[in-house]
């Protein structure tokens, strides 16, 4: 049928197309023979396919929609070749299953290896890039996981299976850069300007800490921004970074500033 032949909202061409309406028991048909067809495939492939997806998993997913779909309705795929192709794609991935298990080198090479994002409270920008995540992706998993600062974390590795493994400490966990409230609804309060600081300050970038009664260094990641490092950003009635503010100027955190001006 050419396009000059079609009738707007025709509703026989809309639903049952130009084929016989009996091709719809033949539909029929072929969707509940290939679905079961791919419960046998999935059943073979074992429960860890089922549950979070490696990019080989992945790609067996995607492999397998692709060729279960189309013989569904297409009268001129035959179920022959769709079979064929499904059969081809999980025995590829039994192979692959077994050389994994075997072979490091392939093991790297198909499900990727962890990556460590954070250490002692501090991040590794290089990491997150090599993770395709942002700060705020790595901000967010954590405020999931209940850190309230940078300075609870001792490790943080981004698993081959996606996920955030993290292990803070158990008690008395240093100051660090606070992640709470999130930046978008509360950014991280500046330095105060004109008075002397007591404590630690962050660098907002990567969360390295370091002395406040001191002029403050260029941070090793190359990030300027500095604030008030705390231990407890959501303790009752204290403000992020208190800890850092001589008692006089606890509470009162002018706005403003580059960092380091407190020290002029």
């Amino acid at each position: 049928m050419s396009e000059s032949d079609i009738v707007p909202f025709e509703l026989q061409r809309m639903f049952l197309g130009d084929t016989d309406p009996l091709f719809l028991l033949e539909i029929v048909f072929r969707t509940v023979f290939i679905f079961l067809w791919l419960v046998f495939l999935l059943r073979v492939t074992g429960k860890r396919g089922l549950a979070q997806l490696s990019p080989l998993e992945l790609a067996i997913v995607i492999g397998l929609g692709s060729a279960a779909g189309d013989p569904m309705f297409y009268p001129e795929v035959p179920l022959i070749h769709a079979m064929l192709v499904l059969a081809l794609v999980v025995v590829l991935q039994r192979v692959l299953s077994v050389l994994v298990i075997h072979s490091e080198r392939v093991e790297t090479f198909v499900e990727g290896e962890p990556v460590e994002l954070v250490r002692d409270g501090v991040i590794h920008p290089a990491a997150l890039d090599r993770a395709s995540l942002s700060r705020e992706d790595l901000f967010e998993q954590l405020r999931v996981q209940g850190v309230r600062q940078l300075g609870e974390v001792q490790r943080v590795y981004f698993e081959q299976d996606g996920n955030l493994s993290v292990f803070c400490h158990d008690r008395d966990a240093p100051p660090g850069l606070g992640i709470v409230p999130p930046w978008d609804l509360e950014p991280p309060p500046p330095l105060p300007v004109g008075r002397p600081l007591s404590g630690q300050v962050a660098c907002v970038s990567c969360g390295a800490v370091q002395k406040a009664d001191r002029p403050l260094l260029p941070c090793a990641c190359g990030g300027e921004g500095f604030t008030l490092a705390t231990t407890d950003p959501l303790a009752p009635g204290e403000s992020a970074g208190q800890d850092a503010l001589p008692e006089h100027a606890a509470g009162h955190a002018p706005s403003g500033g580059p960092p380091g001006a407190s020290e002029r």
